[in-house]
């Protein structure tokens, strides 16, 4: 087990900021750290890194307490924090250089090259971090987060600032590394973690609220139905929800409606609602659920 949280509650005066938190990460695993603003996700993993004490429970990094053995829990861990902490009037050789020696790093040069070209930093090795734009800025960040091949990576908000073209870069390089190593990542963008997490952890006011497979997350609120409906004919939301057991009816246009309801019988109830009126439809689909619509639900 890479990652072992037991329990953990931290306290600032008399706000808690985590409330018995526990969870597990195995080796090899993509975990999608969720949350909103506040919720306690910056915190569990200053935690995780050693980076600020917890108030109650225990934490273990590939075997190693946190408390008793913080210098080999940071041996093990790759740690990019949400603010990216550079030496912005250091070169990226001279700063990967300067990373890898805390590190003790053997055949320093080499691994400094190695990083350089697999973080796509090759045609801007040669410039001060300063003159970087943010995008590069967050490749030197996930460098020295890897530069001494740690097996646990933690990374916060790694893709903060990338264009499109970096992003598709860094997530693939992010899913290549988790086939090696414990990725564990937290993000606004819930295409990135359905795109390359395995797993969601949703935690919502220093609680977990949801723990899963991002697949199976998807339908942890699958008993709300959700059927997009088109009529060729004007049709009333007010009608709608009148004759059949609709929760609630969005209004997409005069003959386009997303109906809620909590059974697959809805669908039988509208086609019966048309027929009544002589309405006729168009298309009438399943709306399947985003982990968007999930988080939602979950964190309202």
């Amino acid at each position: 087990m890479s990652i072992k949280v037991e329990h953990i509650t931290k306290l600032y005066g008399e706000q808690k900021a985590l409330d018995d938190v526990s969870f597990e990460i195995k080796t090899g695993e993509i975990v999608g750290f969720l949350g909103p603003n506040g919720a306690g996700k910056s915190t569990m993993m200053k935690i995780i890194c050693c980076y600020i004490p917890q108030t109650e429970g225990k934490v273990t990094v590939c075997g190693f307490d946190i408390n008793e053995n913080p210098l080999e829990v940071k041996k093990h861990i790759g740690y990019l924090p949400e603010h990216n902490p550079l030496y912005l009037d250091m070169y990226i050789k001279e700063y990967l250089h300067f990373v890898g020696g805390i590190f003790h790093l053997d055949n320093l040069n080499d691994r400094v090259e190695e990083m350089i070209k697999m973080v796509g930093l090759t045609k801007e090795q040669h410039k001060k971090i300063g003159q970087l734009s943010k995008g590069y800025r967050q490749r030197v960040g996930l460098a020295q987060a890897l530069i001494h091949n740690p097996e646990v990576l933690i990374l916060d908000e790694p893709t903060t600032g990338l264009d499109p073209n970096q992003l598709e870069e860094i997530r693939n390089l992010i899913k290549e590394i988790g086939k090696e190593k414990t990725v564990m990542l937290s993000t606004h963008i819930m295409q990135e973690v359905e795109a390359i997490c395995d797993r969601t952890i949703i935690i919502n006011q220093g609680k977990i609220v949801a723990d899963n497979t991002t697949e199976n997350l998807q339908s942890t609120v699958e008993n709300k139905i959700v059927i997009r409906i088109e009529f060729e004919q004007k049709a009333s939301a007010d009608e709608i929800l009148s004759n059949t057991s609709a929760n609630d009816v969005k209004i997409i246009s005069d003959t386009q409606f997303l109906v809620e309801a909590n059974n697959e019988q809805i669908r039988n109830e509208l086609f019966q609602l048309a027929v009544k009126n002589n309405l006729t439809i168009l298309t009438i689909q399943k709306e399947h659920q985003k982990l968007e619509d999930v988080f939602k639900e979950l964190t309202k």
